[in-house]
């Protein structure tokens, strides 16, 4: 599948109203991962994203290949972007990122108790810098919006919100 496809529908409403032209975009699915090491620290990274425009706090994600579990990715990338990896895995859920047009989902997962293992060989466009920061400090920093990607905000919050259950 490509990284994306857009189109227009032609939707027939419940009501029995149609709106032509509707677009929608078709995303790839993808993981992201709340990491944390045995000190409790986050794996956090510092990276350009183009379409902010400028470098960006983010957390290890990437898109899921066709055929692979979302599980499976979330570990790919850990051990591809960071170099980490774990055997302390919890599901915080799947979310659609935008309902209105599409746009995929995106698979939140929270991995504790995690280990460097290797050196990162993600073979990405970007340069990224691996950031063991602090889990308290990354929590100021997402309600400071300092974590302005969505996907990066929300799956923080997921994994705040299980960790304190």
């Amino acid at each position: 599948m490509p990284w994306y496809r857009i189109e227009e529908q032609d939707v027939q409403l419940p009501d029995g109203r149609v709106v032509e032209g509707y677009p929608r975009m078709d995303l790839r699915d993808y993981s992201i991962v709340v990491a944390l090491t045995a000190g409790g620290d986050l794996l956090v990274e510092r990276l350009y994203k183009h379409g902010v425009g400028r470098e960006v706090f983010d957390l290890v994600a990437g898109l899921i290949e066709d055929g692979e579990a979302p599980m499976d990715a979330a570990r790919r990338e850990l051990r591809e972007e960071a170099g980490f990896d774990s055997s302390n895995w919890t599901t915080l859920g799947s979310f659609v990122i935008n309902s209105n047009y599409g746009c995929g989902r995106m698979h939140a997962f929270l991995a504790k108790q995690c280990q460097r293992v290797a050196e990162p060989s993600s073979h990405d466009l970007e340069e990224t810098e691996i950031i063991l920061m602090p889990l308290d400090e990354a929590l100021d920093g997402l309600r400071a919006g300092r974590f302005e990607l969505l996907s990066a905000a929300a799956a923080l919050a997921l994994a705040h919100a299980n960790l304190t259950a």
